[in-house]
């Protein structure tokens, strides 16, 4: 595999338009332990969404179930390496069952920038993306640059964030347990969507469509309310 070009076109194309190679071999060691790589992968590829796009691809491929972003994301590099990488061997650590610090490599890449409102933010598309896929491999793809830029937050002087949110959780540090009580009351404008996400002007015109916001909050606030249950049983 060595000087082959890496298929960033294919990705951009099915909607995952943040790509990263790492060499397993540069990452800390805090990261290898939890993915405990097998002798033979060589690379990391970080995949993620930014923008609209993604979503678009989703509703055309009309995937059923309950997850039909991963499942899109799956079927979309099990595409690529069957057209693209024949018989090249790779293992999917997310989405799965292996612990993955998403935004540990997100910030080795340079995608990610802490907010007052927890989500990652960089310049170019504020909050709007996402971690979409992280695969292991032993292909032998040139390592991609990082991606260097100062973190936004530190130009915002009137942080309309701070002010959009209801519990008075953004901020630093963020107040977790405020936010998830604000989301679990009846009738809450958070329940499906930040206010304070949406308050933050950096990016703001690849704010996703309104079903994307409620389906992914939807899920989180699954989460929620079983652990809210299983705390409170």
């Amino acid at each position: 595999m060595s000087g082959s070009a890496f298929p960033g076109d294919f990705f951009a194309g099915a909607g995952l338009n943040r790509q990263h190679v790492f060499a397993l071999a540069d990452l800390p060691v805090g990261i290898l332990s939890s993915l405990q790589p097998r002798p033979e992968e060589r690379q990391l590829i970080l995949l993620g969404h930014a923008g609209r796009r993604l979503w678009d691809c989703v509703q055309a491929a009309g995937l059923p179930g309950e997850h039909p972003i991963d499942d899109y994301c799956r079927q979309t590099i099990a595409g690529l390496f069957a057209e693209h990488l024949p018989g090249q061997p790779y293992r999917l650590a997310y989405p799965g069952d292996t612990p993955v610090g998403l935004q540990a490599l997100g910030t080795l890449a340079g995608w990610h920038h802490p907010s007052p409102f927890m989500i990652g933010v960089d310049r170019q598309w504020g909050s709007w993306f996402a971690y979409r896929a992280v695969i292991l491999c032993a292909t032998d793809f040139a390592p991609t640059p990082v991606v260097e830029q100062r973190r936004p937050c530190l130009d915002c002087r009137d942080q309309p964030c701070i002010a959009a949110c209801p519990a008075g959780a953004t901020g630093t540090p963020f107040r977790l347990a405020a936010c998830a009580e604000e989301r679990l009351r009846p009738g809450s404008a958070c329940a499906y969507g930040c206010l304070a996400r949406n308050a933050c002007p950096v990016g703001g015109e690849h704010r996703y469509e309104e079903a994307q916001i409620r389906h992914s909050f939807a899920q989180s606030l699954v989460m929620l309310r079983r652990f809210a249950g299983e705390k409170g049983g």
